[in-house]
């Protein structure tokens, strides 16, 4: 599958329907009262509270969840710090977050390119 990437095949496959139909909206409207970093909820506090609840989840597969919200805008301006995850107070902090996703997609080019280079292979 096109979503899925090798050696991560169970952290990367899509949604299946529990995930979509259960956990995705409980997710989303959890997250969407979480504006500000201030209100920032962590992926350890969000599987907790959803086994506690007697959800079935693990951490790897709130990751997929919340990437699911992201891509397809079903929470608005969703961010992510080492506090966790949480909407943004203003377009500011959506700029630079977009500063920092830029960064990091050089950084694993960067690595990508340096290893090609070391077993020379073009690609």
């Amino acid at each position: 599958h096109i979503d899925m990437l090798h050696g991560f095949e169970n952290e990367t496959r899509p949604l299946n329907g529990y995930e979509k139909n259960t956990l995705l909206p409980i997710i989303v409207r959890g997250l969407s009262n979480r504006t500000g970093a201030a209100n920032a909820v962590s992926n350890v506090h969000i599987c907790i509270s959803l086994r506690n609840n007697g959800y079935k989840v693990t951490e790897v597969r709130i990751r997929k969840i919340i990437n699911h919200i992201r891509i397809h805008g079903l929470v608005t301006c969703l961010i992510a710090s080492g506090k966790g995850y949480y909407r943004a107070e203003n377009r500011q902090e959506v700029v630079d977050y977009i500063e920092s996703l830029k960064g990091r997609e050089n950084a694993i080019k960067a690595v990508r390119m340096a290893l090609e280079k070391q077993i020379g292979q073009e690609v």
